[in-house]
């Protein structure tokens, strides 16, 4: 994908020549909200796509949205690191920006709600919101949640729920192979796998268990090797960008025969490298899959025809929704008003209806299981242009995936 600056108007440092102004809604009134996630490096080609997701939506919910407000989106590449990202944070925050998204990293997004935190304590009347459209730790709504805080992803247990239920009625699957990040989403599949799988199906066994760096890995055949010889029939990992497309590679091209269940599979790069040989073989455990209908469907198609590339970060959807409606229902966008709108908000998302979970702040929202197949009448969505589709399985509603939490939310 080729990513220029011209996607975003006027530069960062233009963009962010804003001024600090106290905030009450009202119709027109532009809403900043500051997108901090990398624009380089080995994933920024997720970046790229979600930052057109974000400004393609954001253009799509200017015509009209419960609240009536603008949304304007600033991004920023924090190149993937917690360090990077507070400075980023610091720099949005200094300009009066008052709401903040973050999804590609869940070490990001921890470093992100403790400054956040801290913020909010030490400046009254200039708090700041984080909006997580895609960090899956459980931690980040259970042991680290954080009244600011609100995510519209499912999270990590909460898709191998999914997963897991789904698995648990496939007979074929016998000896499952574990592949992940080595942060802390990763190291989440891992425990969750292992943990889930032996409730529900104890019969399976793991025969292998590999952490490696994220996004540094330019060569998975090692690794490809190692599932090769263990006699796995599946393999479950968490992996996404370049780590899981690189990984998909180097299953073809080693003519590794096994069944794949993912997080991540739809994602910039990975469907090509996906191709026939893998059909049938890979499914992704998702709140949406390449074929929904409706709205999103039809906004799915008009980014393709923009954009020539996919849609697939939905839950950019169901935050922006949320927002304004959440705005609307408080008569304000001050982040204080609007954080207290948007506890136990229930509103129509994409895939129906959700609710922002008071006691966590988690999103609940129905999941899918996606199979990779060749597009037919019913599922035409071609991905990344291959012919190929995820196609529904099955549809879980929002209790089925829904977890517990341990969260002792501290309320200002």
């Amino acid at each position: 994908m080729k990513f220029t600056r011209k996607l975003f108007g006027l530069s960062v440092g233009a963009t962010m020549a804003l001024t600090c102004s106290v905030a009450f809604a009202q119709k027109g009134e532009t809403v900043k909200i500051a997108w901090i996630d990398p624009l380089s490096g080995l994933m920024a080609p997720v970046g790229q796509n979600q930052v057109k997701t974000f400004q393609f939506l954001a253009e799509h919910f200017n015509k009209s949205n419960p609240a009536g407000v603008k949304f304007e989106i600033i991004p920023i590449d924090n190149k993937l690191s917690p360090a990077e990202s507070l400075n980023a944070l610091k720099s949005a925050i200094d300009q009066g920006v008052r709401y903040i998204t973050q999804g590609n990293g869940s070490s990001v997004a921890l470093a992100l709600i403790d400054a956040v935190n801290k913020h909010n304590e030490r400046n009254p009347g200039k708090e700041v919101i984080y909006l997580n459209h895609a960090a899956v730790d459980p931690d980040l709504t259970n042991s680290k949640c954080s009244y600011w805080h609100f995510r519209f992803d499912a999270d990590t247990s909460m898709k191998m729920e999914a997963m897991t239920t789904f698995i648990k009625d496939q007979p074929d699957v016998k000896k499952v192979y574990l592949i992940n990040q080595n942060y802390s989403h990763g190291q989440q599949v891992s425990k969750y796998a292992k943990e889930i799988m032996a409730r529900k199906r104890p019969d399976i066994q793991f025969v292998g268990d590999d952490l490696h760096p994220l996004a540094q890995v330019k060569d998975f055949a090692p690794y490809v090797a190692k599932i090769k010889a263990s006699g796995a029939d599946t393999v479950i990992t968490g992996n996404w960008g370049s780590d899981l497309m690189l990984l998909v590679k180097a299953a073809n091209d080693a003519g590794l025969n096994v069944k794949f269940h993912t997080y991540y599979a739809s994602v910039t790069g990975t469907p090509t490298a996906l191709g026939g040989a893998a059909v049938g073989r890979v499914f992704m455990a998702s709140y949406g899959h390449s074929n929904l209908p409706g709205t999103i469907g039809q906004l799915s198609n008009a980014y393709k025809a923009k954009f020539n590339d996919d849609m697939y970060t939905l839950a950019v959807y169901n935050e922006l929704m949320g927002l304004s409606t959440a705005m609307a229902k408080a008569k304000s966008t001050d982040p204080v008003k609007v954080a207290a709108a948007f506890e136990g908000l229930r509103y129509q998302g994409f895939n129906g209806e959700v609710e922002m979970r008071k006691t966590d702040h988690q999103l609940q929202q129905g999941l899918f299981i996606a199979g990779w197949q060749k597009t037919d009448a019913k599922n035409p969505y071609s991905v990344e242009n291959t012919g190929f589709t995820f196609a529904p399985v099955k549809a879980y509603d929002a209790y089925v995936a829904s977890t517990p939490t341990s969260c002792q939310m501290k309320r200002p």
